[in-house]
């Protein structure tokens, strides 16, 4: 299964590199294995599947209420609707892809395996220069992780992009490591989380990186539209 969303302008994952790693360093923090179950709107008292969001500060809600980041938006719209799945929110500031790999262990460790485990991370790794053979292997090691650990789990990747000024050929390679893996292991791929909210004064915040609640809400609808195929598919399959 794979979904494509078009990226509307480069300038947003410049965003995601620039703003997530603002927000925190992980190469000196202590590990961190953080993961926040949003509370659902209303109890149906369906048996809910867990839909697990692997990312950094734009995932996390760096700067928002808990209420208005896009995971607990998504989490409204499911539901609205009365999907059978509850959100958990595994986004960190600043966090690399080896930071992510590293955490992937413990957030797989539930009993419950999650139907649906989408990987938002990168930016930072690409702020910072890494070789985009590491991020590759990194994110390649995420994605065979969840493979192994959850083999029923749909797995959504979302692309990053490396700043203009570390050159050309490195933007490129960086740019090629997302669709690649993505293809390599049949998962969903998003290319643009922040589609038609990066570099919009109006939808992010006064560091100009991360999304208000007006830009929150956007990025919200920008990942629904993506997954809502993907969620009715798995709501009418056995567990």
């Amino acid at each position: 299964m794979r979904v494509v969303v078009r990226p509307g302008c480069v300038a947003f994952l410049l965003s995601v590199a620039l703003g997530s790693c603002r927000s925190g360093d992980n190469r000196t923090a202590p590990p961190s294995p953080v993961a926040q179950a949003i509370p659902a709107t209303k109890d149906s008292g369906i048996s809910r599947r867990t839909l697990l969001f692997v990312g950094t500060s734009i995932t996390a809600g760096l700067g928002l209420d808990p209420s208005v980041n896009w995971v607990s938006l998504v989490q409204q719209r499911i539901d609205a609707v009365g999907l059978p799945f509850r959100v958990i929110n595994a986004g960190v500031s600043g966090e690399s892809s080896a930071g992510a790999l590293r955490r992937m262990d413990w957030l797989l460790a539930q009993e419950e395996k999650p139907s649906l485990v989408m990987i938002e991370t990168g930016a930072n790794d690409g702020l910072r220069g890494q070789p985009p053979d590491s991020v590759q292997a990194n994110l390649e090691a995420i994605v065979r992780r969840v493979e192994a650990v959850s083999p029923r789990s749909v797995i959504v990747i979302a692309g990053m992009e490396a700043l203009p000024n570390l050159g050309r050929n490195y933007a490129e390679r960086f740019r090629a490591i997302f669709p690649a893996i993505a293809r390599a292991h049949r998962t969903a791929y998003l290319p643009f989380l922040l589609a038609g909210v990066a570099g919009v004064d109006t939808l992010n915040q006064g560091d100009g990186v991360h999304p208000n609640a007006a830009g929150s809400a956007r990025v919200a609808a920008n990942v629904w539209e993506a997954l809502k195929p993907i969620l009715d598919s798995l709501a009418r399959s056995p567990h």
